[in-house]
Formats: structure tokens, sequence, C-alpha cells
């Protein structure tokens, strides 16, 4: 292999690299929405608000300032204990005081 083979993979490798320890918070697949208040403790996708940083840092069940990716249209259906649902904005429920 030759100095320019070689350095052409090795740049390939830092790339690939670098795209696979990129934050994916905001990535969002085609046909998902965020539902809020529905995600078990340390179970969340991602940041919300305070108590939370990014995935599985919820400190509470249905933390409802954190939220999982769900499938779209099923968010405000979603049923969590107490009679109380998904929101698709976050919610003042069960948010850690610190």
């Amino acid at each position: 292999m030759n100095r320019r083979t070689l350095a052409l993979a090795l740049a390939g490798s830092f790339a690939t690299a670098a795209l696979a320890m990129a934050p994916v918070e905001g990535v969002q697949a085609q046909g998902t929405e965020k539902c809020y208040g529905v995600a078990l403790k340390g179970k969340n996708d991602c940041a919300a608000g305070p108590g939370t940083t990014c995935a599985g840092t919820s400190t509470v069940d249905y933390q409802g300032n954190a939220w999982k990716v769900v499938p779209a249209g099923t968010c405000a259906t979603m049923e969590v204990p107490g009679g109380r649902k998904g929101s698709l904005q976050a919610l003042a429920r069960d948010v850690p005081r610190g």
C-alpha cells in the first residue's frame, strides 16, 4: 500500500469515527415524534430540561420534561399510571427539584 492510499484510508476512518461520535440530539426518524412524560427513570432519549442532560438521565419515572421517540400519532394516547397521558410538549409534572 502506498502512502497516498494509506493516508486516504486513515482519513476515511477518522471521518467515520467523528460522525459516529457526533451528538444525535435533534435527529429523529421520519414518522416519529418526541413524547414527554412517558419514559421510565433512566430510559429517556435525550435532554429536555432541568434534571436531564442526555439519553438515560431522567431521575424519576414519567418525568414531565424527559422524552422518548415514539411512532407519530401515538404520544397523546399513551397512558401512564395515574390516568395521565403523554404530551408533545414538556410537562411540569414529576420534574425533580434541585
